[in-house]
């Protein structure tokens, strides 16, 4: 297991090289994305059509909670939400679009999608409040006409971690593997 410490925009080098297992601490541009947000973004008929550049982009699984002071946003909490829901949407965005690294929880079922392109971060659940001390700024947010949780919020992050890579750009996913495991116990104690 290897420790990484990555900046964006994140290069195909920058992901190849991740393996699953691996500790991540990301620092630069994260675009919260859930489902609302990716529905429009599929709906857009081109990149021209969509706010903001997901191009190498890092995407997070998130809905952040955020408020106004004195003209600029602040994120009081930002954990993040639960992937498995946005498999299907996933794969289109990353056959459309070129984003190299998604973080989110509880894994998602899409490993060959993410084949030689994106890997999977996964951010421990409960710890939002934890995850809002790594934003340095909000640089923008794009259709808040969703709501809050589900507009995109554009974030700059400091060491953002620890993540773990769920799910390698080699195909290989720490999510089935637990599951095969512990499917093969509950057989041996049944």
């Amino acid at each position: 297991m290897a420790t990484h410490h990555l900046s964006t925009p994140l290069t195909i080098s920058d992901v190849t090289r991740l393996r699953a297992g691996d500790l991540v601490y990301l620092s630069g541009t994260v675009m919260t994305v859930r489902d609302r947000a990716c529905s429009r973004i599929l709906g857009a008929s081109d990149a021209s059509e969509i706010p903001f550049d997901l191009e190498n982009a890092v995407i997070y699984h998130c809905g952040p909670i955020v408020r106004g002071v004195d003209g600029s946003w602040e994120v009081i909490a930002a954990g993040p939400t639960t992937s498995s829901r946005l498999n299907s949407q996933t794969t289109d965005i990353l056959d459309r679009f070129g984003v190299h690294a998604i973080i989110g929880k509880g894994g998602m079922s899409i490993a060959d999608a993410m084949r030689d392109r994106c890997a999977y971060l996964a951010y421990t659940g409960g710890c939002a409040a934890v995850a809002a001390d790594h934003i340095i700024s909000v640089r923008g947010v794009h259709w808040i006409d969703l709501g809050m949780a589900e507009a995109v919020w554009v974030l700059e992050m400091r060491d953002f971690g620890p993540l773990i890579v769920g799910i390698d750009s080699h195909g290989r996913n720490l999510f089935d593997e637990v599951q095969r495991r512990a499917e093969k116990r509950l057989l041996e104690v049944v």
